[in-house]
């Protein structure tokens, strides 16, 4: 019996590509989504929606009052009507950003070319409030810039009502508005929505899902100040404070005609109160988009 004969195989060399690897980074991550967020129709459609919304309704509320001698409401207040309804354009963007990739299996691809899931969800979360930021102050500065230009430097004395309202600032016996009223009626207006818009695209890495949360951030928009309507008496404290906190206060507070409480509010507080709840939420997403499976 003779033994097996052993060959001299030659030694499989380890593939080396001839293209240049490189090192993938965060920079990458934010390329790839900020193509990604230009290239759907959904982008334009909200943004469009937000702007039509915003500055539409701004200049049917300004033009009637143009002649008008009123100056019992803030300069730039009217630009608070049209907000009321583009927020939730920016709300159902934020959704749409993380939710849509869900809906059609696209996740998977986004998580194989890029498996550090957090990366992927620090980039969405980066190129979406860049983005809502930018285009909700550029809104806000418009239709601020229109609502000064007609309800600005109206004489106070020719007014026959109270024209000692809160808010309204006069200076040399006519209207005008103070450098804070600018500061909080456009970037921190813009502020405001774009971190309600990152609450959302939170909420949406937590359910997956385009309809329910899109319906749970109405809620979240909608239902605190519709149920401090119906609470009794006896809960008078807590529906001051679902009032005061709720999102139709909070921009009403920014430009300076809040709904209750005193007079000098700035919305500063309410602006503080929602980064915080949409920093644990995100980190809430966070956890559980490096646990959950695609």
């Amino acid at each position: 019996m003779t033994s097996p004969q052993t060959y001299p195989y030659p030694q499989a060399r380890q593939f080396a590509s001839q293209l240049p690897v490189e090192r993938t980074r965060l920079s990458h991550a934010l390329r790839s989504e900020w193509t990604k967020i230009w290239s759907v129709r959904s982008t334009m459609w909200t943004l469009g929606v937000m702007l039509v919304l915003v500055i539409g309704i701004n200049l049917l509320i300004v033009v009637p009052i143009a002649n008008s001698s009123d100056t019992s409401v803030p300069v730039l207040a009217p630009g608070l009507f049209g907000l009321l309804l583009g927020q939730l354009a920016v709300i159902t963007l934020g959704v749409l950003v993380i939710s849509s990739e869900y809906g059609t299996g696209m996740i998977r691809t986004t998580f194989t070319s890029c498996p550090q899931r957090s990366r992927v969800l620090a980039a969405k979360a980066i190129v979406f409030f860049a983005v809502s930021f930018v285009t909700t102050t550029v809104a806000c500065l418009v239709t601020a810039v229109v609502s000064w230009s007609v309800t600005s430097g109206k004489d106070v004395l020719s007014y026959d009502g109270d024209s000692t309202q809160p808010g309204v600032v006069i200076r040399d016996g006519v209207t005008t508005a103070s450098g804070s009223e600018w500061l909080g009626a456009t970037v921190g207006v813009g502020l405001y929505v774009a971190l309600l818009g990152l609450l959302a695209l939170a909420v949406g890495t937590l359910l997956r899902h385009s309809a329910g949360a899109v319906t749970t951030m109405l809620g979240v928009v909608l239902l605190p100040l519709l149920v401090a309507i119906f609470l009794p008496d006896s809960l008078d404290s807590l529906r001051e404070n679902l009032i005061r906190f709720s999102s139709p206060n909070s921009l009403a507070s920014l430009y300076r005609i809040p709904m209750i409480g005193s007079d000098d509010q700035t919305g500063l507080l309410q602006l503080i109160v929602l980064a915080c709840v949409t920093a644990a939420t995100l980190g809430a997403a966070f956890v559980t988009v490096n646990v959950r499976d695609v």
